[in-house]
């Protein structure tokens, strides 16, 4: 039996040049290859590279998805105030409608992205263009 073959979308960024690496430690991405690469397998889009602010972990964990208590069976550590992570596009979607979203790093997030998230909006919380 033939392993299932992965399909990554091209790795490029809001900005339409070469996506940039999010971060290696913690390494994050879908794929876990440090990029906020996508693909057909990416059901949630893992496509904004954040870096985690205190607030925007406490919005995540009482909206239900605990980023920073660690998951050792998972092999993740638990995310900290600046790490950067890929992050979900709606889930970045929800909290910047709750004035809790993170910043952004424009080079690091994947152009699906827009699909989800309006240019403007994203670069009004870059951390690359401002």
């Amino acid at each position: 039996m033939k392993p299932p073959t992965v399909q990554i979308e091209p790795s490029v960024n809001v900005l339409g040049e070469p996506l940039k690496p999010c971060s290696l430690d913690p390494l994050t991405g879908f794929f876990r290859d440090g990029c906020c690469n996508t693909g057909p397998q990416d059901a949630g889009r893992h496509t904004v590279c954040i870096q985690v602010t205190a607030e925007f972990l406490a919005f995540s964990k009482q909206h239900g998805n605990d980023l920073s208590t660690p998951r050792p069976e998972f092999g993740f550590d638990g995310l900290t105030p600046g790490d950067r992570w890929c992050l979900c596009a709606d889930r970045w979607a929800q909290a910047d409608a709750f004035n809790a979203a993170p910043h952004v790093l424009l080079e690091c997030t994947h152009i699906n992205t827009l699909e989800t998230i309006p240019f403007a909006v994203l670069r009004a919380h870059a951390l690359d263009m401002n």
